[in-house]
């Protein structure tokens, strides 16, 4: 990756995460926290990883996408307008009445939308039914499946994690979003789900460990997925919660609120300081 590609998805994450805060402050509600801590792999995956066709959301040779942490949809919401599947004005209508931008990803009316998700653990099922169909029918797509480090505490994620590898899903990548925090307080606390790269392993997968929010360990990691044959990929991805915005950082409080006008007035001045910073560069 040249300097000037890096310099334009550090960019693109930044307005990914200026959308997360206005989508979110517009609706007085939601989850910026988690949304905000994906940005940089939700930027990766649709502006550089993976084939999707905004012109064409439904094109049967795409790339499959599930964000299984669904409540952070501001994020992929934010992610999919920057990419030109509906316009970015359209995020500031999130969950109100009547509008497509649901709290949690709908695929009947939300174009770009693979997999409807909410319900932890279902989403990386889904992923995998996905992968083993395009095993089936013999097709190249691929895979992709967000989870969150809270949502790992779910059984069902471990028996995707067995199905997946059963059947020799290499066309199966999975980000586990570790960020530490989850709606009750620290993953390790509530109930510990760690290690995940031991236990990942331990159920067949190849794993991968990053930096996040290091576009050139993204880039090195899904090239490594890709070359991965007979076994499943993960990724597990150590981000902060709130990235981006400076009281939000690594804060439990900002899992699932909404910043009130000072508090947006702060966010906002946060991202465009660093906007300006990277225009700068």
């Amino acid at each position: 990756m040249d300097k000037k590609e890096l310099l334009s998805l550090k960019k693109i994450a930044n307005q990914v995460r200026i959308g997360i805060v206005d989508g979110v402050y517009a609706a007085g509600c939601g989850h910026p926290g988690g949304s905000l801590s994906i940005a940089d792999i939700l930027t990766y995956l649709y502006f550089k990883e993976m084939k999707v066709n905004p012109e064409n959301p439904k094109d049967p040779t795409r790339d499959r996408f599930v964000l299984s942490k669904g409540h952070t949809a501001p994020g992929l919401y934010a992610t999919l307008a920057l990419r030109g599947f509906f316009p970015v004005e359209e995020l500031k209508t999130l969950r109100k009445y009547g509008a497509r931008l649901q709290g949690h990803p709908d695929m009947k009316h939300i174009p770009g939308i693979d997999m409807s998700t909410g319900s932890l653990g279902l989403g990386i099922s889904a992923a995998c039914g996905m992968a083993l169909a395009a095993k089936i029918d013999k097709k190249d797509y691929r895979t992709y499946a967000i989870l969150g480090d809270g949502e790992s505490e779910e059984g069902q994620v471990w028996e995707a994690a067995m199905f997946a590898a059963h059947y020799h899903l290499d066309n199966l990548c999975a980000i586990v979003d570790w960020n530490g925090l989850q709606i009750d307080g620290k993953v390790t606390e509530v109930m510990n789900p760690t290690p995940h790269d031991e236990k990942f392993r331990a159920f067949g997968w190849h794993v991968i460990s990053v930096d996040a929010h290091d576009f050139e360990q993204l880039e090195a990691a899904f090239a490594e997925a890709r070359a991965t044959v007979g076994q499943p990929t993960v990724i597990i991805a150590k981000s902060t919660k709130g990235k981006g915005v400076s009281y939000m950082e690594n804060s439990v409080d900002w899992h699932g609120k909404a910043p009130k006008t000072e508090e947006y007035e702060i966010a906002m001045k946060d991202l465009l300081a660093i906007a300006k910073t990277l225009e700068e560069a």
